[in-house]
Order: C-alpha cells, then sequence, then structure tokens
C-alpha cells in the first residue's frame, strides 16, 4: 500500500511515517497542499492523509482540487479542529474520514487499512471481496470462476453489505435499503437471509458475522481452500 502524507508538523509527520511505514506501506510526505493534485496525477497511491491546518492552501482547498480532477482516492483528515461545523465541511468537501489530534497512532492505522479495504473493494461497478466479484450493472456475482446463484432479495443484502466491508451495519439500514420488503416481518426476513447468504459465502473465505445489539459485519475470514478470484 502506498501513502501520501500531507502534513506540515515536522515531528508529527515524522512520528506517523514511522507508524505507518511500520505496516510495511510505503509512505511519501510532502508539507504543502499546492503539488498534491500533481502528485496524484503523476503517481499511484492508495490513500491520501490530509491536515486541514497547512500554510499556504489548507487542507480544505487541497481536497477541493484533488476532487475537482476526478480522483476518486481514499481521503482522511487530520484536524485540530474539533468543531463540527469543519468536520461536516471536510465530509461534504469529499473526505471519507478524519482524526480529530492528537490521536492514537494505532487508531490512524485501523482508520487508514479500513478506508484503503473498502476503496479496493469497489472497482468501477464491481464489488469485490477474497473470491467474490459482483458486477453492480449486470447483477451477476461470481465466486472465483463460477456463478453465484442469488436471489433478488439476497442480491440487495449483499450488495449493500459489499459496498460497506468491514463495517458494523444495523439490520434497519439492510431493511431500508431492500426494496419491497413488509417492515412486519423485515428482522425475520433479514436473519433468514443472512443465514442462506452465510452458506453460500463461506466456501469463497468470506463470513457475515453477527455482532449482537448491532448488526452484521461481511469480512474476509482466513479459510483453507478459498477458490482464485
Amino acid at each position: 500500500m502506498r501513502i501520501l502524507l500531507v502534513e506540515d508538523d515536522e515531528l508529527l509527520a515524522e512520528s506517523t511515517a514511522r507508524a505507518l511505514r511500520s505496516q510495511g506501506w510505503v509512505v511519501d510526505c510532502s508539507a504543502r497542499g499546492e503539488p498534491v493534485p500533481l502528485s496524484l496525477r503523476e503517481d499511484r497511491y492508495d490513500l491520501l492523509i490530509l491536515d486541514i491546518g497547512l500554510s499556504g492552501i489548507d487542507g480544505f482547498e487541497t481536497l477541493r482540487r484533488v476532487r475537482a480532477q476526478g480522483s476518486q482516492i481514499p481521503v482522511l483528515l487530520l484536524t485540530a479542529r474539533d468543531a463540527v461545523e469543519d468536520r461536516v465541511r471536510g465530509l461534504e468537501g469529499g473526505a471519507d474520514d478524519y482524526l480529530v489530534k492528537p490521536f492514537a497512532l494505532a487508531e490512524l492505522i485501523a482508520r487508514a487499512r479500513a478506508l484503503v479495504r473498502r476503496s479496493q473493494a469497489r472497482l468501477g461497478n464491481e464489488l469485490r471481496l477474497a473470491g467474490l466479484r459482483m458486477d453492480l450493472e449486470a447483477r451477476r456475482a461470481w465466486l472465483g470462476e463460477e456463478p453465484l446463484a442469488l436471489s433478488a432479495r439476497e442480491w440487495e443484502v449483499l450488495s449493500f453489505m459489499m459496498s460497506r466491508v468491514g463495517k458494523v451495519v444495523a439490520k434497519e439500514l439492510i431493511a431500508s435499503a431492500s426494496n419491497g420488503w413488509d417492515q412486519s416481518t423485515t428482522d425475520n426476513a433479514i436473519e433468514v437471509c443472512i443465514s442462506r447468504l452465510r452458506g453460500k459465502l463461506e466456501p469463497a473465505g468470506i463470513q457475515v458475522r453477527t455482532v449482537r445489539g448491532f448488526g452484521y459485519l461481511l469480512e474476509e475470514s482466513p479459510l483453507v481452500g478459498r477458490p482464485s478470484a
């Protein structure tokens, strides 16, 4: 994984880069926002970690320029501003997540990993995880090279959860994303659907884990003998 870290605090940039590199990731650093759009055009990065309070153009303007040129790179904002309006401004401007300083480096690493995982799962009109591939436009799915048979309800639930890989999804969110479900039978219908999906996905090295009191978590599982994608 290759990361572009934009932070003008030299000590913080150094400690952050060192922590990220400890994970085996390649980290390039910049103290200013002006070169960032060109860097993203010329080199392939998996994640942009961007401080809001930069000298020169700030993080908000840097983010605006990055998105204006069509880049869909995941962006994690670093901010010393804890005001709600600043966080909202960053997210509405195209950021995917944010951390308020001072932050724990372990949390930074976890958020970076989650952002890249979700980004890599979505490739154009396709969603991928382990041995599973879903074509959203054609509404077809495969486990390795074999077609995966899904009912309309299973497709709706699985595609919704695939767009949120690594995040706990509440039953209510699944129901709201599924068309034509009778609210009175939603909980039972979802449980039955999840059970069926579990049986179909386990051979692909994917598990749907129940997080009691919260919902379901779709994630890769360390199963042996999964089909190759």
